[in-house]
């Protein structure tokens, strides 16, 4: 971890390129330090596992997906919360990198209402998760299933989350060396892909597939 005096969309893209990422203390701490975990998040690509609940969900309520064209009002809600590592300095950064293509965010709506979504960084085939939010029950998790489904489409080859957690294993995710993601980083960094390229598949397309995912998995 390396306190920063300062950092520019290009520098910020550079550490991303280089396996590191920033992060604040806090949303009043000014200050941007860079982390390189010993041992990364990773998720499936077009494989993440959803639960028979979420798949019921799916199935009984209008659940949608778009790539959110107000950017910073999906970092807006990951960081309203009791403790978030996004400040002012980062969220100027994202939206200067959403400018330039560089950063996304994706929303999920039920019933008509916002119900989660989440943004992160895209580079070559790399996409690098942010951060997320919930607004209503299984908000985050449809945001997640959604994710993996469209990189897949869109041709990314490694989805990082930074750390694992608990929420993120149920889905299918999974903790590997830094050696090992840094060599995953370099493969899709020698690639392309683009976010935008296609709409988030409708929700009874992605109904299907998950179910027949299930069904093979037994």
């Amino acid at each position: 971890m390396h306190d920063l005096p300062g950092l520019s969309p290009r520098q910020l893209l550079a550490g991303y390129a280089h396996g590191i990422f920033p992060m604040a203390l806090s949303a009043d701490d000014p200050r941007l330090s860079w982390y390189d975990p010993p041992a990364r998040g990773v998720l499936p690509v077009g494989g993440v596992h959803a639960s028979r609940s979420l798949r019921r969900s799916l199935a009984r309520h209008d659940w949608r997906a778009e790539v959110a064209e107000d950017f910073d009002a999906i970092v807006g809600a990951c960081a309203d919360r009791a403790e978030t590592w996004i400040n002012a300095p980062l969220r100027t950064l994202y939206a200067q990198l959403h400018a330039t293509g560089h950063a996304h965010a994706l929303a999920v709506h039920c019933d008509g209402d916002l119900a989660g979504g989440l943004f992160g960084v895209s580079l070559g085939a790399a996409f690098f998760g942010e951060s997320m939010f919930s607004a209503r029950t299984d908000g985050s998790k449809m945001a997640l299933v959604w994710l993996s489904d469209h990189l897949d489409r869109c041709g990314f080859l490694l989805c990082d989350t930074q750390y694992l957690t608990p929420h993120l294993a149920s889905m299918g995710g999974v903790e590997i060396t830094r050696r090992a993601y840094r060599a995953r980083l370099a493969a899709a960094l020698a690639q392309e892909a683009d976010f935008r390229a296609l709409r988030p598949r409708p929700a009874d397309e992605l109904a299907d597939d998950l179910r027949t995912a299930a069904a093979a998995e037994g």
